[in-house]
């Protein structure tokens, strides 16, 4: 076919003009049908060129609207970087379009972000400063993200970060200072036994929540109302503290008095120790409670009313205490807290139980120095009171005539009896060195020392004195029967015999003219006195028949005119000579 031969208008106007030709058509005609053909042409050229138009006006608009977008989006990010580097006039207006739409698309997003960014911080902001106000919010009321999306750029962003860093490290401050008051107020409420959730809620009701969601208010009026708790919980701990110290000290006055028990005193014991403490150093829990000081008043109120009966019974008690000090020490207490009269002056009210419970202690701290201070006399006496015994004993040993039989235990007594003679001998030096230290106490304490009611230094010499006329008598009973043995060989001597016993003591009271009642015109012989133990010697009088038969040295202190002396004064105003008249007896005064 002719019209298959091409494509272009040259072709299809050929094949017309060939279809004409064959036609006839007039060249009227077929230049009407050009013109027609013509006009049609212009038509489609001129719709196309207007649809190219506007297209071009609309690819115009889309580019100068991105780019104004994208401006905008710059300027309200802050953005000063240059998307478009190409020049607009090597590039078509697709090209332009294409390249401005990528700009915008990425501007879009950071300014979707940078919203979401600005409106975490705002939200933590507001959040925080709602903590440190004094309301009770929860930051809801922040600003819709339209507020600051004229200006979202990194300048203000930094600023909302910075100004969001300083809120933060605040509240950390702050928290950390509520955590520590509310620890502390803990604390002191624990040791006072007061309800620690009343308190803080009281404050705010944020400080006693237990979530970690919850959050507390850290605003200026929690910390400083926190302050002012803790300085009134101070106030009361340091006003319990001084009324319980107080009151212990009035109830260990009170247990001392009464010597109680340390059962009863135990309950009390993490008191006493914890009391002695620093007020800082009182952590225990419910130690300064109400309750405990309620419990310690009770006490000392119950203790109050069983003082007085509890007090006659321990000044019995510590009375006999003396007696004890004082019969060891052998020295006299005083009679004025004896217990018939402490018994009648405490049931008639004259006297303070206390008072007289501490004289009495002062009475036996005197009467224990005082024996300290005797100690070695004392150690001296008894061991020449024991040799005494011994001296004693053998006397009696030597009148056994048994002694040197083959019995039981003989061995043992001869043993004894050597020991003694030897101790027997040593006897007058041990007086002599006791009576020396005797007078060395005297004269240093310038009293004299009494035993039992009489001074020791005159029972010494009248011991050494009757020691000497027995040693005397004992010296003569043995003169006596020398001249006995001597004249018994003369009148052997001149009878020529030997006579019995009986018969040479009758002719010895014939011949010398001795009679019972011991005078005659020629020698008397002296009898000496015998002990009720059979002793041929006469009896020697020594302290130790003071415990036992209170003999007439240490026990008669009738005799020796005793009166009481009071040991407070260390000098004896009527003291005159140490080896002169008889001194008062002492007294625990």
């Amino acid at each position: 076919m002719v019209g298959m031969e091409g494509t272009g208008c040259g072709a299809l106007l050929r094949e017309l003009q060939q279809i004409w030709a064959e036609v006839g058509e007039s060249e009227g005609e077929k230049s009407k049908v050009l013109s027609e053909i013509e006009r049609e042409c212009l038509e489609v050229y001129r719709r196309k060129v207007d649809d190219a138009n506007r297209t071009r006006v609309q690819l115009h608009q889309s580019v100068a609207t991105k780019e104004a977008e994208v401006a905008l989006l710059m300027a309200t990010l802050g953005e000063h970087k240059l998307y478009l580097k190409k020049d607009k006039g090597y590039l078509s207006l697709k090209e332009q379009l294409a390249t401005v739409v990528p700009v915008l698309d990425d501007l879009k997003c950071k300014k979707e972000e940078r919203i979401k960014q600005y409106y975490d911080i705002r939200s933590q902001i507001e959040k925080i400063r709602s903590e440190l106000s004094e309301r009770s919010d929860k930051g809801d009321h922040v600003n819709s993200p339209a507020d600051d999306e004229h200006d979202l750029s990194t300048r203000k962003l930094n600023s909302y970060q910075a100004q969001l860093s300083a809120l933060q490290k605040d509240k950390s401050d702050r928290l950390h200072k509520v955590l520590k008051y509310v620890n502390e107020v803990h604390s002191l409420c624990g040791v006072l036994g007061i309800d620690f959730a009343k308190t803080v809620n009281g404050i705010h009701p944020s400080l006693h929540q237990n979530g970690v969601e919850q959050s507390r208010n850290i605003s200026n009026g929690t910390l400083e109302g926190l302050a002012s708790t803790i300085s009134n919980l101070k106030a009361e701990r340091k006003s319990r503290i001084d009324k319980m110290r107080e009151t212990m000290e009035s109830l260990c006055h009170l247990w001392k008095l009464m010597d109680s028990s340390e059962e009863e005193k135990r309950q009390f014991s993490k008191v006493i120790s914890i009391l002695i403490s620093p007020e800082e150093g009182i952590t225990s829990a419910g130690v300064l409670s109400q309750e405990t000081i309620e419990k310690m008043e009770a006490e000392v109120e119950r203790l109050t009313e069983l003082k007085t009966n509890r007090l006659k019974e321990i000044v019995t008690k510590r009375r006999a205490e003396l007696e004890d000090i004082c019969k060891n020490a052998h020295i006299q207490p005083d009679l004025s807290t004896a217990p018939e009269q402490t018994n009648a002056l405490i049931d008639s009210g004259t006297i303070d139980p206390s008072e007289l419970l501490a004289n009495i202690e002062s009475q036996i701290l005197k009467a224990k120095e005082e024996s300290l201070s005797r100690k070695d006399i004392m150690d001296r006496i008894n061991k020449w009171i024991a040799a005494c015994d011994e001296e004693a004993w053998l006397e009696e040993y030597n009148q056994d005539s048994k002694r040197y039989s083959s019995g039981r235990g003989a061995h043992v007594n001869l043993r004894r009896a050597e020991k003694a003679r030897i101790l027997v001998t040593k006897i007058p030096a041990m007086m002599d060195n006791l009576i020396n230290r005797t007078f060395a106490w005297e004269n240093a304490r310038n009293k004299p020392f009494l035993y039992d009611g009489g001074r020791l230094v005159s029972v010494l010499e009248e011991y050494r004195l009757n020691r000497k006329e027995k040693e005397e008598e004992k010296r003569r009973y043995r003169d006596q029967k020398k001249l006995e043995s001597i004249l018994l060989a003369e009148k052997e001597a001149i009878f020529g015999s030997k006579p019995s016993p009986k018969r040479a003591s009758s002719l010895t009271r014939k011949t010398n003219g001795y009679r019972s009642n011991g005078s005659s015109n020629g020698l008397m012989t002296p009898t000496p006195r015998r002990s009720s133990l059979g002793s041929s010697t006469p009896e020697l009088s020594t302290p130790r028949s003071y415990t036992s038969r209170y003999n007439r040295y240490f026990g008669d202190s009738r005799r020796l005119s005793v009166s009481q002396l009071n040991f407070g004064d260390d000098s004896l105003s009527t003291f005159t000579s140490i080896s002169g008249s008889e001194p008062e007896s002492p007294s625990i005064g």
